[in-house]
């Protein structure tokens, strides 16, 4: 055998291999590529709110300042008698008897509030003339309810109505005049409103006449307070007139 014919089966054995070497090896697919979780989605802030009433303590006829400030809200609503506010404000108020005002901030994060009371001095009656003393009365229903007149109050507020006071002045002569007499001031509600914000604001209505009678100085431990709400209207039709007469203050006598 000559050396070139070595060469050219050498040759022919190298290719051979190679080719079987090619037509072995299997296509090993590329590993997945990783799945990348987008960061989660922060929580909204909570809303924050401060009220700040100035002064906090007035006498009657003068006027407070409401000073707010809230974060992250969408609204922001004052009560009572107040409503919707900007985030960031102040108003000027006329308050006829103490009344704690609450601010609530409500955001995409939750809702926050906050309080400011204002007292209001209510000036006490002058000493009454010598006069013939009113006989006592005995202190059943009928007699308190002759004689003592219920207060009537403006939509979804508790405060002492102006047109209101001099009545409410009357009530506390007659009421000092006898003081055999024991009471319990009833808060009512006209229907608007849901039962449970309307026994609160009947409350807040029989505390505020309850605190105007005590500054006159009938003693608080003649004095009960029971809200109603909505509960015993005194009206039934459905008229603004009939709505009037329900938001009200009303005495009744205890045996």
């Amino acid at each position: 055998m000559t050396l070139s014919r070595i060469r050219i089966g050498l040759v022919l054995l190298m290719v051979s291999s190679l080719v079987a070497a090619a037509c072995g090896k299997k296509n090993v697919p590329p590993p997945p590529a990783a799945v990348v979780q987008p960061p989660p989605t922060p929580p909204a802030p909570a809303p924050t709110i401060t009220l700040r009433a100035q002064p906090a303590t007035i006498d009657r006829g003068g006027s407070v300042t409401l000073q707010w400030e809230a974060r992250n809200a969408a609204t922001v609503t004052i009560t009572p008698a107040v409503g919707e506010v900007p985030a960031t404000g102040n108003r000027s108020l006329n308050p006829t008897s103490s009344v704690t005002y609450q601010a609530t901030a409500t955001g995409p994060g939750g809702t926050a509030s906050d309080i400011a009371r204002v007292t209001v001095n209510i000036p006490t009656a002058p000493p009454p003339e010598d006069k013939p003393r009113t006989p006592t009365v005995t202190s059943g229903d009928l007699s308190v309810e002759k004689n003592v007149r219920d207060i009537l109050f403006d939509y979804d507020s508790a405060e002492v109505r102006s047109d209101m006071v001099n009545i409410l002045m009357s009530n506390a002569n007659w009421l000092k005049a006898n003081p055999g007499v024991r009471f319990t001031i009833e808060g009512h509600c006209d229907e608007r409103g849901s039962e449970e914000y309307n026994l609160g604001l009947g409350d807040r209505r029989a505390n505020t006449v309850k605190e105007f009678l005590s500054n006159q100085g009938i003693p608080a431990n003649r004095i009960s307070t029971i809200s109603y709400g909505e509960a015993r209207p005194g009206c039934r039709d459905e008229s603004e007139k009939c709505f009037a007469e329900n938001r009200r203050a009303h005495f009744a006598g205890v045996q």
